[in-house]
């Protein structure tokens, strides 16, 4: 019998059945077989000498944001891109005043910013089944276009003067004492520094973590088509049934330039049981028309969108390294509720490029001093509890609306609280403050289900987080007062300063203010 996926997807171009199932191949591997760790990254005490350029960037998707960003404060930086830097069909999410920091960092104009916008909508919904209904304004409303985005940010790169590699992937990176050596198979480059931007399976990233398995996996399938008869609002979370496989169902919804996105999502952890790519897309094709109130038949299937979002209670990384720095998702450093990406990159872009500027004027390119660039965030462990809380484990048996009423609980908590606590959360920035109003008020009834099903030992870790989340808020505001003084120190030492605020600032979730 042929199942809906082979039938809707099948007829579809681009081998998208096929290009599923090979994105099932590496989501299979990962939960199956222990990982094969290539030798990536060598180490050599001789000096390199001359060097061909300040940077090199590895991974061009959004690496070029940074990359241009170095490139027009008058460092030599090169990109290197497997194949075409080219952005996607699909637009980025994202809140407008997330986006203005492209503008604030000099990456776009005020006009070039507009002509990003490809769609732009409110409200948006977070709904929970058998729960509350809210709607908000101005969270992840804009649907920026990555094809222009990423061509306007690469003409501005090569009109500062630098450089872009297609088709030349990354092959292997010595370290020496005064530099990098890269192996592209062509012509062999050096640099001061290598950012690495390809991303949570960059080969650097697999022989830094050694194998290990990802505590957390976001698996996301979705579709944008035509034919809906409505278009003018989102959802940002929503749910309409109760655990289902072992899971709890999520959706979101977007309007788009060419229709509508929708996707379905969920949280779980690498179990070899967990179920496929394919059948979560069985799944949102079966659940689809209940979700949106329209049949199968109505719609004009434009793209097919599928994936698996690993996340690493070991993050951000810190590599073993001096002269590499892992940014964006190799580094780690989105939380494991979200799912990174653009968005992430986006958040830390400034702090990024402000603080490499510093440690290459420095020469602070030691392995210590480059893990400050992406330090220990509180903010984004404690979220690891919120994973834990709305997934199930494989054996596991908990009330089938357990999630649900937890998510009604703590959403109807933070609505009364107002939009200075639930939009930061919603953008995933998470604060002391806004914890500490929160949790307090919650029904008890919600709370209590969760500790079995979480176990002690997470709320412990959990607990020491949230104080660290607080201590972090508190250093952030005492160090407001020292930034006169900090000048009169060396540069060396306002560089180490510069990244503990920024880490204390990060870290509570205070750089949205």
């Amino acid at each position: 019998m042929v199942s809906l996926t082979e039938q809707i997807l099948g007829q579809h171009p681009d081998s998208v059945l096929q290009r599923l199932r090979q994105a099932d191949q590496v989501w299979q591997k990962l939960r199956t077989q222990p990982a094969k760790i290539p030798q990536f990254v060598k180490e050599s005490s001789q000096n390199l000498g001359n060097l061909h350029w300040d940077v090199v960037v590895s991974g061009g998707t959004l690496g070029i944001l940074i990359a241009a960003s170095l490139q027009q404060r008058g460092f030599r930086v090169v990109v290197l891109e497997r194949g075409k830097l080219r952005g996607r069909d699909q637009e980025w999410n994202i809140s407008r005043q997330e986006l203005l920091k492209l503008r604030e960092i000099g990456l776009l104009s005020e006009e070039e910013l507009e002509n990003a916008i490809a769609s732009e909508y409110n409200p948006t919904r977070v709904t929970f089944h058998q729960g509350i209904e809210i709607w908000v304004n101005n969270v992840l409303n804009i649907g920026v276009d990555p094809v222009y985005l990423l061509e306007t940010v690469k003409q501005k790169f090569l009109a500062a003067g630098g450089t872009l590699l297609e088709n030349t992937p990354l092959k292997g990176v010595t370290v020496h004492p005064d530099g990098v050596a890269l192996d592209t198979g062509e012509t062999p480059l050096s640099a001061r520094l290598l950012l690495d931007a390809m991303g949570h399976f960059s080969p650097i990233v697999q022989q830094a973590r050694q194998g290990e398995k990802p505590q957390g996996i976001c698996l996301v399938v979705g579709s944008c088509a035509t034919g809906y008869s409505e278009n003018t609002t989102g959802d940002l979370m929503a749910s309409f049934t109760p655990i289902d496989h072992q899971c709890q169902y999520f959706w979101e919804a977007f309007p788009a330039k060419d229709g509508r996105t929708t996707y379905l999502f969920t949280y779980l952890d690498a179990d070899p049981q967990r179920f496929s790519l394919e059948f979560l897309m069985e799944e949102y094709l079966r659940l689809l028309p209940q979700y949106q109130n329209i049949e199968l038949s109505q719609l004009e299937f434009k793209r097919f969108l599928f994936g698996f979002f690993p996340a690493y209670r070991n993050s951000p990384i810190t590599f073993p390294w001096s002269r590499i720095l892992p940014i964006g998702d190799s580094s780690g450093g989105q939380s494991p509720v979200s799912f990174g990406g653009f968005g992430s990159m986006v958040r830390h872009l400034k702090r990024l490029t402000l603080g490499i500027e510093e440690a290459l004027t420095v020469d602070l390119l030691d392995q210590k001093s480059l893990a400050l660039l992406q330090p220990y965030q509180p903010n984004i462990m404690v979220t690891w509890l919120f994973q834990r809380t709305m997934s199930v484990q494989v054996n596991q048996e908990i009330d089938p609306n357990q999630i649900n009423g937890l998510l009604t609980g703590v959403f109807q908590v933070m609505d009364e609280l107002g939009e200075g606590v639930l939009k930061p959360f919603l953008q995933d920035v998470v604060r002391f403050s806004g914890l500490a109003k929160t949790l307090p008020r919650v029904n008890p009834k919600f709370v209590l289900p969760i500790l079995p099903q979480v176990g002690l030992g997470l709320l412990l870790d959990w607990l020491f987080h949230y104080i660290n989340l607080a201590l972090y808020t508190a250093f952030y505001a005492l160090s407001l007062p020292l930034e006169p003084w900090v000048k009169n120190l060396s540069p060396r030492w306002q560089y180490y300063y510069h990244r503990w605020r920024d880490g204390w600032q990060y870290g509570a979730g205070l750089d949205e203010e």
